[in-house]
């Protein structure tokens, strides 16, 4: 059994480091799929789920906006990843889980127990609450070929209230990058990456550069990339190039390739499917060019 780290990097050779974010924002489904209902969620993630498989190696559903639909939407959100790691598509599910005890060995098991109603390859987590909240999540996925995404140097403006604040001498970050690197070679994977994951943001290419030299062997999910902003350059920051390709971790677009402007008042499943393509496609292109440049 590859294990998640292995399953990236191939990936990412094959079809570069674009990840295709899941985030139906309310009101934003085409009517054609359903709308905002819990059947229009499935039908337009499973449409999603068509076009990026064979484009990008990776999908990150955002939990949150299935959630909100109640169970209805939460099992959309296992049906879309089922059919996603069924197209050989590895998800991220983007639940930014964080807590004590038997509570982080529930959140643990629905996102990385072998045969889970939520199953995904990987699931975001929040370290605030101390390192001990990480290790349900560690076990399993050493058991189960699995991968940990930490938050560290998120892309949201709000960021800096505390992740920028210094901490004798270094910023918060910064210590949760040190704090992490034990966990980080313990999850390391035969293929030279560890398991452990980073949520660095391409809106801070400054801060990807110094926890890339401080953390050489961890993946990096890199999201702000598109709609927030992040430029495909500054998004590479923390990815290394290996000849015309890089190596490293993934760069995550969500709303410019969910509801691109071509997309808008498509008339049928088979146009909106083609204008989502061509935005995955643009956006991939972006981002081999800023490996060449």
């Amino acid at each position: 059994m590859s294990d998640f780290a292995a399953r990236l990097t191939e990936g990412v050779r094959r079809l570069g480091p674009l990840c295709v974010g899941v985030d139906p924002h309310a009101g934003m489904v085409p009517a054609l799929f359903g709308g905002d209902t819990a059947r229009g969620l499935e039908y337009w993630g499973r449409a999603l789920v068509e076009v990026a498989a064979g484009r990008v190696a990776v999908i990150k559903p955002q939990a949150g906006f299935f959630e909100r639909l109640g169970p209805g939407g939460m099992a959309s959100l296992a049906a879309i990843t089922r059919a996603a790691r069924e197209a050989g598509l590895l998800v991220l599910m983007d639940a930014k889980r964080g807590d004590i005890g038997s509570t982080a060995e529930g959140y643990a098991e629905a996102y990385l127990g072998k045969g889970a109603f939520f199953e995904a390859d990987a699931v975001t987590v929040n370290p605030y609450m101390g390192l001990d909240t990480l290790e349900p999540f560690a076990k399993r996925a050493e058991a189960n070929g699995k991968g940990i995404v930490v938050l560290v140097r998120t892309s949201n403006p709000g960021a800096a209230d505390f992740q920028m604040l210094d901490t004798g001498g270094k910023p918060l970050y910064m210590r949760i990058t040190e704090a992490l690197r034990p966990l980080t070679d313990r999850l390391m994977s035969p293929c030279g990456w560890s398991n452990l994951m980073m949520v660095v943001g391409a809106t801070a290419p400054d801060e990807a550069r110094r926890v890339r030299a401080a953390a050489p062997q961890a993946l990096f999910l890199v999201p702000g990339y598109g709609a927030q902003g992040g430029a495909p350059g500054d998004a590479m920051a923390g990815l290394l190039a290996r000849g015309n390709h890089v190596e490293g971790g993934v760069i995550s677009a969500s709303r410019s390739v969910n509801f691109p402007a071509s997309a808008a008042g498509a008339p049928t499943a088979e146009a909106w499917q083609a204008a989502i393509a061509s935005a995955i496609d643009a956006a991939s292109a972006d981002l081999a060019q800023a490996v060449t440049a």
